[in-house]
């Protein structure tokens, strides 16, 4: 058992810590790396007190993990997210506690969400991306619930040894599937940054994770020694898992009073991480309308984080090309400004003429310019107006009074495909009328 504990709990509690890291702010990423966290400790628990009430609920756990990082894969408008979401964390907490409560093979209810969840996936399919995502996803989910069963019913499997290590290369599938979906979804590139990470994840299972296991085998029998072998793998692990934060975490805590230096080491930080995320050049010229709409939006989602911005395929548009060239300074972090200003302006081109106004033909506008370019959240309980002019103060009382939150996304939506068709046609039309002429003569 003890060979299979420490590679499963070093590998699973990395590639946690890799996709947390990736990008904290994507629910699917947070609950793909819950998931993952929980399949460790099941390893530690069962390592100790195998076939325990409480290491039989842990090893349940990932499914309802499992299920949420599905939920938020789910192509929906505004008006069908908020109640799935609720739903679904309604039904999560049930299901957990049927988990605590039932017995042994009882606890197989909490693949109800899982299977909930993919069957909404398979539903929406043809706005998944990518296309193959939800046939793979399910494909782990069988193979999961084919482990789960082995050790939770009353058969001879040859010991929980087989199941558990089939439930955590399925759990690892499922980790790295969810980091091509947030990938594809954002047009970045996932396998050089990831190759780096592994290489990390493999080196801390090589100097950390053997010696802990001839430990433990020299310890045999005392769970307490066991236990704290686990200790230092997790923390190596982790920092495997996320370098980069905390490179700059001890930043942080070394570098406090220079903030100059600081930003200074951010801002290369940045620069090295989007350098293996960015896809290559050639590629922005031959996405399709619909995904380049799908990047636009999510540039416009991201507009105040520039971690983000610096990694998307966007920055690569002939007009940002153009402004990083008169600027000769051509980094990541410099594209991403000069996108955050293209964007910019294309919100500021769909403001009519005149006072500030709430008809329809303002909405865009609004939408786009106080909600996204001020990053104002005018639904929060207090929101944030110190330093606003007097309309976007204006702008927020009528968003509070007026406008649903749902209402306001879906016209986020809408205002993101006039700005994407306005980029498109600005970036493309020219050089593909050109293209054709070309071809003609």
């Amino acid at each position: 058992m003890l060979a299979l504990a420490v590679p499963a709990f070093a590998l699973t509690w990395w590639l946690a810590g890799y996709l947390i890291g990736r990008d904290p702010g994507r629910p699917a990423l947070r609950w793909a790396g819950a998931a993952l966290t929980a399949y460790a400790v099941a390893v530690v628990t069962w390592t100790v007190a195998p076939g325990s009430r409480t290491a039989q609920i842990l090893v349940c756990l990932p499914a309802l993990a499992w299920a949420g990082s599905v939920v938020s894969l789910l192509p929906l408008a505004p008006s069908e997210r908020r109640p799935i979401d609720i739903g679904a964390l309604v039904l999560g907490v049930l299901f957990q506690l049927m988990i605590v409560a039932l017995p042994g093979a009882g606890k197989l209810v909490g693949l109800t969400p899982l299977a909930g969840a993919l069957f909404l996936l398979w539903r929406n399919r043809e706005q998944v991306v990518p296309r193959r995502l939800p046939l793979a996803l399910t494909s782990m989910a069988w193979l999961y619930a084919a482990g789960l069963a082995l050790l939770l019913l009353p058969v001879d499997a040859g010991g929980p040894a087989p199941a558990l290590a089939a439930i955590g290369l399925d759990l690892l599938v499922f980790g790295y599937l969810t980091a091509v979906a947030h990938a594809v979804a954002g047009g970045e590139r996932l396998r050089l940054d990831l190759r780096r990470s592994l290489a990390a994840g493999l080196g801390v299972l090589l100097l950390v994770g053997l010696p802990a296991m001839l430990t433990m085998y020299a310890t045999r029998g005392d769970d307490l020694v066991t236990v704290l072998q686990f200790v230092p793998l997790a923390a190596a692990a982790t920092a495997a898992g996320l370098t980069g934060r905390l490179s700059r975490v001890l930043d942080l805590i070394a570098l406090g009073r220079d903030v100059r230096l600081r930003h200074d080491r951010a801002a290369l930080f940045l620069n090295a991480d989007a350098l293996l995320r960015l896809r290559e050049r050639r590629r922005l010229a031959e996405v399709g309308e619909p995904e380049f709409l799908r990047l636009t939006r999510r540039a416009l989602e991201d507009f105040n984080d520039l971690n983000r911005l610096s990694r998307s395929p966007l920055t690569d548009l002939p007009v940002v090309a153009r402004r990083v060239a008169r600027r000769g300074d051509d980094q990541p972090r410099t594209r991403a400004r000069e996108l955050r200003a293209v964007l910019r302006e294309s919100v500021s081109a769909l403001r009519p003429s005149g006072p500030f106004d709430t008809s329809d033909a303002w909405r865009y506008y609004n939408t786009l310019q106080f909600c996204g370019v001020l990053g104002v959240n005018p639904y929060a309980r207090r929101p944030r107006t110190d330093g606003l002019s007097r309309e976007a103060r204006m702008a927020v009382d009528w968003f509070r009074r007026s406008v649903p939150r749902d209402t306001m996304r879906q016209w986020q939506r809408e205002a993101a495909m006039v700005v994407a068709g306005r980029l498109w046609t600005e970036a493309f039309s020219s050089d593909r009328t050109r293209h054709a002429m070309t071809n003609r003569s």
